[in-house]
């Protein structure tokens, strides 16, 4: 009774360390077969980083402006306006969009749609034994398949960062004309606060969120089992593991910037 006492405590713990282990060898096998000579991957690469780029850049900017619009902005002008300080909305957005809000909504787009698809389409793969059959023929499935979906998902995230970025900001425009306040302090106190670290740091984190998002997708697509369900289960749970990485990591790459960069830490001067 005792021993299906601790069994019961024990082994999700121990089923989840057996799955970020497992992630972290597939993160190892993919950098070395990136690196490595031959190179079969450049067609798939482009085509993946075509299929992500085309199937998220809609989604990207609806959710980008909404969420410019709506949190920051006037969440931000409402409070700022109280105390006649409108004018400082423009520093804020440097901290809660350039370093913030247009990583995290970039990364989850692309976790939702490219890596659901990327999930379902290397499960479906594994159920009808493809996987096993390339292996069979001698074809690595890591550097065939990973390995450009990795490099384009880590691609296409940071330069759709820039995207969301200015696409986020407009956002703050759009709140900043609402409340009826000139657009010239905005971008002042904007331009005061923003530097090329915000501007680099937030373009190298969702670069790594691309890169976590592909290996958990990956990952959970190629150890697929149980037919279609499990193919739907993997999604699933690629979905939410991605998130909980991204979060992980996110606090992480935050506090090692904001040490090494203690400048960062004033905002709207």
């Amino acid at each position: 009774m005792i021993r299906t006492a601790v069994d019961r405590t024990f082994l999700p713990t121990k089923g989840v360390l057996e799955e970020v282990g497992n992630m972290m060898l597939l993160t190892g096998r993919t950098i070395v077969s990136a690196v490595r000579p031959p190179y079969p991957y450049g067609p798939e690469f482009v085509g993946q980083f075509m299929f992500a780029l085309r199937l998220c850049w809609f989604p990207l900017l609806v959710s980008t402006v909404a969420f410019g619009y709506e949190a920051p902005g006037l969440q931000a002008a409402n409070f700022l306006v109280l105390f006649g300080a409108l004018d400082r909305l423009g520093g804020f957005f440097v901290l809660a969009s350039i370093r913030e809000f247009a990583p995290f909504v970039d990364a989850i787009v692309l976790a939702g749609v490219a890596g659901t698809a990327i999930t379902a389409d290397l499960g479906a793969r594994k159920i009808r034994e493809e996987l096993d059959a390339l292996q069979v023929l001698g074809v690595d499935p890591v550097k065939n398949l990973v390995v450009p979906r990795f490099l384009a998902l880590m691609l296409v995230t940071g330069l759709f960062d820039i995207y969301a970025l200015l696409f986020g900001i407009f956002g703050g425009v759009l709140a900043t004309l609402v409340n009826h306040a000139p657009l010239g302090p905005f971008w002042a106190t904007f331009f005061n606060n923003a530097s090329t670290t915000d501007l680099w740091g937030s373009v190298v984190k969702t670069t790594l969120f691309g890169a976590i998002i592909a290996v958990v997708c990956c990952y959970k697509g190629m150890t697929a089992s149980g037919g279609a369900e499990g193919v739907g289960r993997a999604v699933n749970q690629a979905v939410v593991i991605a998130f909980l990485g991204i979060f992980a990591f996110n606090y992480v790459f935050t506090q090692v910037l904001l040490a090494t960069h203690p400048e960062l830490t004033t905002i709207i001067r």
